[in-house]
């Protein structure tokens, strides 16, 4: 197996590839090849501990150009080591990990969902996926101090969609998100050198405009870059809402404890979704030193796969871990390396994304306000395609609100 290239099997299992190498593997670390590269897959929390661990591994020579230029963009953040990371990622944490900001961009998400819903009234059908990413394009614009029209909101919300649609393919679907970042990159880049002229404020723009790296402003591409690095992740929440409706609809019983308000319920049901259906198959870093895992040596180079999917599924850490259970949340403390979709460790110093708690607030108000939302399922293809990443129901959630 080892001497195997995998990158074909890859793009045809999808998120089943590296929980298959490493069940034939009897669940430890797992020797493979991936883009002609040697890399080897482990799972589980010790895993997640090992792969986050300080000086372990690197991520800027990991990174797939695929991924880098559509989902991340060139110079971002996640594509610094040591010392550059730790300060370029104290800008984020100080914008994303505020109480405070976190409501607020909340509660314009959930303002925008009613009055987006307000006018989903007569019986048409809409696709909520694509109706959530322009809901959540327009709160989080308005909360970082981008002015939009309503028409460039629309064009905003279609290419973040396509950068984080595009990121692990290639084809029509690549060139479309590599076509949205440049247009963005540029579209952004005039709006930060106008905010530049202004005296700095608290808003995100001003204050990702104003971040200086070793006393120096970031050069305006860079800076939209980052710019797009708070907004595109939150377009993201989309996936997890068209999610949320999904198990709704197979599980209804869950609805009336979130049209209650439920905060605990909540938290557990977000929580749930994001454990049980897929997005990251798997996250990478290349191994900055001789290392060991387990008894597994690996040496200088190698590149190191933590199984997000495979995490999120296993039966040691989650029972009956494919049945969809928001209770199994309730009261139970989540370790920093248990529940990963979104990484582990501490979002404030290390990889994991600084916007997880964005993520929890959005979907938490948005399947609330779902749930209290009259509307219904018309026939329609729900199946969920596990060899496509990012994985999303067939027909994106079709909905009728009478």
């Amino acid at each position: 197996m080892a001497d195997l290239d995998q990158t074909l099997a890859v793009a045809l299992k999808g998120y089943a590839w590296l929980p298959d190498l490493r069940r034939r593997a009897a669940g430890g670390p797992v020797r493979t090849r991936v883009m002609g590269q040697p890399a080897v897959g482990i799972c589980g929390p010790a895993a997640a501990q090992f792969f986050y661990g300080a000086g372990n591994l690197e991520r800027h020579t990991a990174l797939p150009s695929l991924v880098v230029h559509t989902l991340f963009g060139a110079g971002a953040v996640h594509t610094l080591d040591g010392s550059a990371h730790r300060h370029r990622k104290a800008l984020f944490s100080g914008l994303l990990l505020g109480e405070d900001g976190i409501d607020t961009l909340a509660k314009l998400a959930g303002e925008a969902f009613d009055a987006a819903a307000a006018g989903w009234r007569g019986g048409r059908e809409i696709s909520l996926f694509d109706e959530t990413a322009r809901i959540i394009a327009k709160a989080v614009t308005r909360w970082v101090g981008v002015p939009e029209e309503e028409r460039e909101l629309t064009a905003l919300a279609r290419d973040l969609v396509a950068m984080v649609d595009g990121f692990a393919t290639v084809g029509p679907r690549f060139a479309r998100a590599l076509a949205a970042r440049e247009r963005q990159e540029r579209i952004l880049s005039k709006t930060i050198a106008g905010v530049r002229a202004e005296a700095p404020t608290p808003e995100p723009i001003s204050v990702i405009a104003h971040h200086t790296d070793d006393g120096v402003l970031l050069d305006p591409r860079t800076a939209a870059v980052e710019l797009l690095n708070i907004i595109r992740p939150s377009t993201a929440v989309a996936w997890f809402v068209a999610f949320a409706a999904h198990a709704l609809d197979r599980w209804p019983r869950h609805a009336a404890r979130l049209r209650a308000g439920d905060d605990e319920f909540t938290t557990a049901f977000v929580h749930e979704v994001r454990r049980f259906y897929p997005f990251a198959p798997f996250l990478g870093g290349r191994a900055a030193r001789d290392l060991h895992f387990q008894g597994e040596p690996i040496p200088s180079g190698t590149l190191v796969l933590l199984d997000v999917y495979g995490q999120n599924h296993d039966p040691d850490l989650w029972e009956d871990p494919y049945a969809f259970r928001p209770e199994r949340f309730l009261g139970r403390e989540i370790g920093d390396f248990d529940l990963i979709p979104q990484g582990g460790g501490d979002p404030r110093t290390g990889h994991r994304c600084p916007g997880e708690k964005i993520t929890i607030a959005l979907l938490g108000t948005l399947v609330e306000h779902l749930a209290r939302l009259d509307y219904y399922l018309p026939p329609q293809d729900t199946t969920i395609d596990l060899s496509r990443i990012p994985a999303i129901p067939r027909s994106r959630i079709k909905l009728v609100v009478p």
